[in-house]
């Protein structure tokens, strides 16, 4: 069996509201628990509340019609999102590698990005 990421838990100043974020954008579902969790294909996001969050960074790669949906529910939030990882969200998208790709913050400073192809 190849090795595959189970799950991994995310430290959140609130653990609902990120959860329910991040799964607001990439329109998939969450559940409320122990840990307020998304599952992301095959992969296991919980979010779990702690005092003390450093930002971290996390890459989905997903479909061309996918990445539209998202540009479409962050522009609907009103989120920024960005071409570039240092922060600055210029409302553009990036074009690397033959793919898209945007970085976007949730609520507690996490970046995220989605991209259509993986980086070479």
């Amino acid at each position: 069996m190849p090795v595959v990421l189970d799950h991994h838990i995310i430290p959140a100043r609130d653990q609902e509201e990120s959860a329910s974020f991040l799964a607001r954008i990439l329109g998939v579902p969450y559940k409320s628990g122990n840990f307020a969790s998304v599952r992301v294909g095959e992969t296991l996001l919980d979010f779990s509340t702690r005092p003390e969050v450093p930002r971290l960074h996390y890459a989905f790669k997903v479909s061309e019609p996918e990445f539209d949906q998202v540009v479409v529910r962050l522009t609907t939030e009103g989120v920024p999102y960005g071409s570039e990882h240092d922060g600055t969200y210029n409302g553009q998208t990036n074009v690397r590698s033959g793919g898209r790709g945007l970085y976007f913050p949730d609520p507690c400073g996490h970046s995220w990005e989605v991209i259509t192809a993986t980086y070479q």
